[in-house]
C-alpha cells in the first residue's frame, strides 16, 4: 500500500505538470486587429518562443465561433492564405513570429466588434516533443495597428 504522503507528492506533480509546460512557451507582443460593424474576421499577432521544441496545435476565444493557426504565402503571384491543421513548430530557442502577411491566428465567425482599447481572452494549446499538451490563456489588447513600445508577456497577463 502506498503512504499518503507519496500520493500527495503524486497528485501535486500531476497538478504542476501542465501549468509548468505552459511556462514553455514565452508570448511577446500579442494583439488583435481592430474590426468595424459587421466584419465577421480578423487576425491575431504575436511572438511565440519555447524553450524545447513545441507545436501550437490550437486556439480558441469566446468572441469567434472559429479560431485557427493560418500561414499566408506567396504561390507564383498569388497570396494564398491557408489554414494549418498540424499546428505550427515552435523549434527550441526560436522566436516565431505572427504577423499579417505570414503566420497569424485567424479569429472568424465573430460575435461582437472588436474595438481598440478593448481586449479579448485567447488560449493558446501547445503540444511538446513528447506529445504532452497543455494550454496558456492570455488577454491581448485590441489596436488597429501593432502596438508600439511594451510588449505583452504571458506574466503580464
Amino acid at each position: 500500500m502506498t503512504h499518503p504522503i507519496f500520493r500527495s507528492a503524486a497528485l501535486v506533480c500531476c497538478l504542476i505538470a501542465p501549468a509548468a509546460f505552459a511556462q514553455n512557451v514565452s508570448v511577446q507582443g500579442a494583439w488583435a486587429r481592430a474590426t468595424v460593424q459587421g466584419q465577421k474576421a480578423t487576425g491575431a499577432f504575436m511572438t511565440l518562443t519555447a524553450k524545447t521544441d513545441s507545436t501550437l496545435v490550437g486556439v480558441s476565444t469566446s468572441v469567434a465561433g472559429v479560431a485557427q493557426i493560418h500561414e499566408m504565402k506567396m504561390d507564383g503571384n498569388v497570396m494564398q492564405m491557408r489554414a494549418l491543421p498540424e499546428g505550427l513548430a515552435l523549434p527550441a530557442g526560436k522566436a516565431v513570429a505572427l504577423r499579417a502577411g505570414s503566420y497569424h491566428l485567424m479569429l472568424m465567425d465573430l460575435k461582437l466588434p472588436l474595438q481598440k482599447d478593448s481586449s479579448i481572452p485567447l488560449t493558446l494549446r501547445f503540444k511538446d516533443a513528447k506529445g504532452a499538451e497543455s494550454s496558456l490563456d492570455i488577454k491581448v489588447p485590441v489596436a488597429q495597428t501593432a502596438p508600439a513600445g511594451k510588449a505583452h508577456q504571458h506574466g503580464d497577463h
